[in-house]
């Protein structure tokens, strides 16, 4: 512990000294949003290294103080001291394990729905509910990117981008744990049987890649524009503002049509295309490198169901942690918390037990 201690210390000193002579923006965001990364550790060791020099002065007092009472205090203390240290030492412990790169950055959400037909658009639009009203709860700010409605008011698709301003909690830390399929067991309102239907939606959250972690050149990029179109596939607009992007080297194609301008939906559109294309290059790096994501809870794969919303039974289960709660209603209208702290903590144990077997 004490050689990471060593690191993070030095990387808090070589930032303090880089920022002093930085001046281009990009480079004082990041800089200073690593530095705001690592300032709960530093934190932390300087109330590791204050215990542990307290104590040592009072082993010091103990072995040379002639006055009784004196050295009564020290022992006292020095007993307190030693009670809060295991603690203070596990809380590093967890300060220090690996962090996910991507855990500051914004994320684009890709809402999908899955089988179930109708039931399932439905479906889809309840979790963008429940996100959208997390984000409202975080001070998250959110944004439509994309969207194309089914006939019955739910989504076929809707992309979204949730934000955090600066010194509010980072949202793909928190949400990272969303990307899967979800599934709903509910009876739809147009079930004259009271059958119970089971549907699914997936939920892909990418965190968003600027301009700064990937470069695309415009000779790799096919752009074709178009009119947009409203459910049912009827036209709603006679410009051509709706804009498509294929990046043809892998392949990847984004449209966005949502915004009035061209160019407002070029940009969206490359911001989505960017973090898809990032996503993907991660996605496989991991392949390569072996088994790091599966000493996590679930891979971030948009095959895996991680989820089920048991809306008869008003009982909703994570399937990576077999854990269970109640009030899916609830849950549904943003109240999140409860189910990602309980991923997080697990989260957490896994890669300690992973750090205590090398």
């Amino acid at each position: 512990m004490l050689d990471v201690i060593a690191q993070v210390k030095e990387e808090c000193a070589q930032i303090d000294a880089k920022l002093q002579s930085v001046t281009h923006s990009d480079e004082i965001r990041i800089l200073g949003q690593r530095r705001s990364e690592l300032q709960p550790v530093i934190a932390k060791i300087f109330e590791y290294e204050s215990v542990r020099k307290a104590m040592t002065d009072n082993a010091e007092i103990i072995s040379t103080e002639t006055d009784e009472e004196f050295r009564e205090l020290a022992v006292s203390e020095n007993a307190e001291l030693a009670a809060r240290l295991p603690q203070i030492e596990k809380d590093l412990e967890i300060l220090l394990l690996p962090k996910d790169p991507n855990d500051f950055k914004n994320i684009i959400v890709e809402i999908r729905a899955g089988a179930g037909g109708d039931e399932s658009s439905l479906f889809a639009a309840s979790l963008l509910r429940m996100y959208t009203r997390f984000s409202e709860i975080r001070s998250w700010q959110m944004e439509v990117i994309s969207e194309s409605r089914s006939e019955v008011g739910g989504f076929k698709e809707v992309i979204i981008a949730i934000q955090a301003p600066h010194g509010v909690t980072p949202v793909y830390a928190d949400l990272r744990y969303e990307s899967g399929v979800h599934r709903v067991q509910r009876v739809p309102e147009t079930e004259k049987q009271g059958r119970i239907h089971t549907s699914t939606a997936t939920v892909a959250i990418l965190p968003e890649a600027e301009e700064i972690d990937l470069e695309i050149s415009s000779k790799d990029l096919r752009i074709d524009t178009f009119a947009s179109s409203g459910p049912g596939g009827q036209s709603v607009n006679t410009t051509m503002s709706a804009v498509r992007i294929t990046h043809l080297p892998t392949g990847t194609v984004v449209s966005c049509q949502d915004g009035k301008s061209q160019h407002k939906n070029k940009d969206q559109a490359m911001k989505v295309l960017r973090s898809r294309i990032l996503q993907k290059m991660e996605d496989d790096r991991v392949n390569e490198v072996g088994s790091a994501r599966r000493t996590q809870v679930g891979t971030g794969d948009r095959s895996e169901k991680i989820r089920t919303y048991n809306i008869p039974q008003d009982r909703i289960t994570d399937h990576r942690i077999k854990k269970s709660w109640s009030n899916v209603d609830k849950v549904l209208s943003g109240d999140l918390e409860p189910i990602i702290t309980a991923l997080k903590e697990e989260d957490v144990k896994l890669m300690l037990e992973k750090n205590s077997d090398s």
